[in-house]
């Protein structure tokens, strides 16, 4: 993507009257890291990058900005916040509308075609970083490392974000404006971490999320990242009447994690961000993929795609002959 004219788009965004600052990416304070970042000024926009170290999805900050209430004598501001998104991203913003947690009127969305980002874990695992900012970019089957005056072409399977190896929409399914030219989608022929965990036993399986679930946390940086769990009131924190306790221990914590999948069913756009930030690496992404696949299958509906869908769970046909219930 032309850099220059991604700042040129935003720094004419966010000098309009009816917005009050862009949400994209820009670069971190050392090595790898990307962070978050709040445009108000024209100026402030050529701090703004779009790279393969571009993970973050930055829907979730929708709906975390300005919440009611307001400080008193203030009114709220009506102004539209301009967002980067991603294909992944995009369909997290359409699915909010569609579940009417945002407005339409409330957004003004620029729309980033992506090739695919990186495993940031695995990319520093393979190639440490420094304390120095690096710059990466796309370069065919190889991304382009810049790092303290060397250059390094890193084969870009090696290094490419599981949720990209698996991404059907890497081009915006809406947006106000688009920048770059859209990509092809580079589907593999199947699910492969998903399909292991289906080939255990049962009681292979059920060890194998034990082990997993016994690690948790509940630091809730899973919850917090997703950009569909956005409830004021949730399930999971309420003490009365208790649905999970506080106690880290395995069973606490599969409640909470289950809970979680349960209330993410057709809903979920596999963004891949809660295994992304789980400081304990469980593999949270195979058990939302596996859910997503299931909806997908069994009813034909794929969350974030259709602005004139319902949520998955307002839906009924009365046809549906429901052959797959037991």
């Amino acid at each position: 993507m032309d850099l220059d004219k991604l700042r040129k788009t935003a720094a004419e965004v966010v000098s309009r009257d009816d917005v009050k600052y862009l949400i994209g990416w820009r670069p971190g304070s050392y090595g790898y890291r990307v962070a978050p970042g709040f445009v108000e000024e024209a100026s402030a926009a050529e701090t703004l990058i779009f790279s393969p170290l571009c993970t973050i999805n930055l829907a979730t900050y929708l709906t975390l900005t300005e919440k009611l209430p307001l400080p008193r004598g203030s009114a709220p501001d009506q102004r539209k916040v301009a967002l980067m998104v991603k294909g992944c991203d995009s369909r997290a913003v359409l699915q909010l509308l569609v579940e009417k947690g945002i407005r339409r009127d409330q957004v003004l969305l620029i729309g980033c075609p992506c090739p695919g980002v990186v495993d940031t874990a695995l990319l520093s695992l393979k190639y440490p970083e420094t304390e120095s900012p690096a710059d990466l970019k796309w370069n065919g089957d190889h991304f382009l490392l810049r790092q303290d005056g060397q250059e390094t072409a890193i084969p870009r399977l090696s290094v490419l974000a599981e949720k990209c190896r698996l991404c059907r929409y890497p081009n915006p399914v809406i947006s106000d404006i688009t920048l770059g030219e859209p990509v092809e989608a580079q589907l593999t022929a199947e699910d492969s971490a998903v399909a292991e965990v289906e080939a255990m036993e049962l009681g292979a399986r059920a060890a194998y999320w034990e082990e997993w679930f016994s690690r948790c946390l509940r630091c809730y940086a899973c919850r917090n990242s997703c950009p569909l769990c956005y409830c004021r009131d949730c399930v999971l924190d309420r003490l009365n009447p208790t649905w999970v306790n506080r106690a880290v221990n395995f069973s606490e914590n599969t409640a909470f994690h289950v809970a979680r999948a349960f209330h993410l069913v057709g809903r979920c756009i596999e963004c891949g961000e809660c295994e992304r930030v789980c400081p304990a690496n469980i593999p949270l992404g195979r058990l939302n993929r596996k859910l997503a696949r299931e909806v997908r299958e069994q009813y034909g509906h794929e969350p974030g795609i259709d602005p004139d869908g319902k949520p998955f769970q307002a839906g009924f046909k009365p046809d549906d002959p429901e052959e797959f219930i037991l």
